[in-house]
């Protein structure tokens, strides 16, 4: 019997350590049976959404299995006594996990192969997650990049693996196990209420309709429109890839097979998408050998950073009432939806940092318990970066002015106006110029909406003076 451990490989396609599971299986004229564990280390760390999705993702995944004929037992508590516990009960050959990145998972697993070890149950993990395992792209002197763009073309030119193939046979029920399946969680039962989010559908179904989908028309116009949040270019696949309801190789490859017949443009857009699969990556890259990243700035100056972190600042930043309306559409569609398109992500980041000079790991918590999305590895690199503390961020003298970003990206104010209703009926012009427009003149065009808690060009001194006093200037 070769038991399968589901973490964040909500899948039975393109699943490495599943795949070979079923391979082991066969050659042993065994059976696959899968389990998943709530962890509740896992479980502290996260927000309603997230579990959310995560319970509709092992719906899906406990059907498809039963649909063959097999079962995904589903166990709560401690994994380094649950995971040998159903090993000894089914008594099996092998237990077989992906890798997963992060400091907390790496300190798991490690405890679960030695608890393994100490029952002498025999065990194997497979790098899965991304194209490239940690270590693999590395500088012609051997050492990790802190620079994307050299990773990035190294990614681009190396050899991706073709998708695995799902197992359709050798799959075990829990009555042949001998081992009860366990019942699948509610919400309640996590101790959690119910997202206030309207969340996109979860499961691998969705995550292929959603692949084609982009691959039948947004991967073509990504380059140019993924930048402008009404224009619906991007894939959506973000909580998909971190959930691993869709294998990476599946996505990949997919890209690949829409280059066939495409215009020169075309063709610069699609590697232009397959770049972000490369970001992604590049900050797993990172979190594998900088895992205290997650609380703590990957650079380093001379100074602390003298965050200001005023809490009322904060909870309007988190509101979206800060009177700047990109801004706060952005914050609004996050609670809305779980979700924030990416541009708006890094306007909302910088605003934080920058204009309301807030220590990133605020804005990188509220993200992490809002998002559907939220993945330890690409949430940090990207607060880091938009904080000018990371690996390749911005220079600290790059501050995004809101009002500009709102214009260029939303010159119509189409996005403002889909997620902050006290504006829907004023113009896009007096929108944009909202931190320039009289007192009188915003209560005559929406006198729900808030004033600008603060002024842009005077915080944006501020932060360079911050920001030069950690450097030491």
């Amino acid at each position: 019997m070769q038991l399968h451990w589901h973490r964040r490989d909500l899948r039975g396609s393109d699943n490495r350590a599943l795949a070979a599971a079923a391979e082991a299986a066969r050659e042993a004229d065994g059976g696959v049976l899968a389990l998943f564990v709530f962890d509740d280390r896992v479980l502290d760390h996260a927000g309603s959404p997230r579990v959310s999705y995560l319970l509709d993702s092992l719906a899906e995944l406990r059907a498809w299995y039963r649909d063959r004929g097999g079962e995904l037992l589903v166990r709560h508590g401690d994994p380094v006594e649950a995971v040998p516990a159903v090993a000894e009960a089914v008594d099996a050959d092998r237990v077989v996990w992906n890798r997963d990145y992060s400091g907390l998972a790496r300190e798991r697993d490690a405890a679960v192969r030695q608890a393994l070890n100490e029952a002498e149950i025999p065990r194997e993990s497979f790098h899965d997650a991304i194209c490239h395992e940690p270590g693999s792209i590395t500088t012609n002197a051997g050492d990790p990049y802190s620079v994307f763009t050299y990773f990035g073309r190294k990614w681009a030119d190396r050899e991706k693996d073709d998708p695995y193939l799902a197992p359709n046979e050798k799959l075990v029920d829990a009555d042949t196990a001998g081992v009860d399946a366990g019942s699948l969680s509610t919400l309640a039962d996590l101790g959690f209420a119910e997202p206030e989010a309207d969340l996109l559908d979860a499961g691998t179904e969705a995550a292929r309709q959603r692949l084609a989908a982009f691959c039948e028309d947004g991967v073509y116009r990504y380059d140019e429109d993924r930048d402008y949040p009404t224009r619906e270019s991007t894939s959506r696949l973000s909580a998909d890839l971190k959930y691993g309801t869709i294998g990476i190789r599946e996505v990949y490859w997919a890209t690949e097979d829409a280059r066939e017949d495409a215009t020169e443009a075309e063709l610069e857009s699609i590697d232009e998408f397959q770049s972000q699969l490369a970001w992604r990556a590049f900050y797993t890259h990172v979190l594998w050998f900088n895992p205290e990243v997650v609380s703590q700035n990957y650079k380093t100056y001379e100074n602390e950073i003298e965050w200001e972190n005023d809490a009322d600042r904060l909870q309007a930043w988190q509101d979206g009432e800060t009177g700047y309306p990109i801004v706060d559409a952005g914050m609004r569609q996050l609670r809305q939806e779980g979700f924030m398109h990416n541009r708006v992500r890094m306007i909302v980041a910088s605003f934080l940092t920058k204009d309301l000079l807030i220590d990133w790991r605020e804005g990188y918590d509220w993200f992490r318990r809002k998002l559907v999305d939220h993945d330890t590895a690409n949430d940090n690199g990207g607060w880091q970066w938009a904080a000018s503390t990371g690996t390749d961020a911005q220079p600290y003298f790059r501050i995004f002015n809101p009002m500009t970003q709102g214009e260029r990206y939303d010159p119509d104010a189409e996005y403002i106006k889909q997620y902050v209703e006290e504006l829907q009926d004023t113009d896009p012009e007096i929108i944009h110029n909202w931190h320039e427009a009289s007192l009188t003149q915003r209560r005559n065009a929406a006198p729900d909406y808030p004033d600008p808690i603060v002024d842009h060009s005077e915080r944006r001194e501020a932060a360079l003076a911050m920001f030069e006093a950690a450097r030491g200037e």
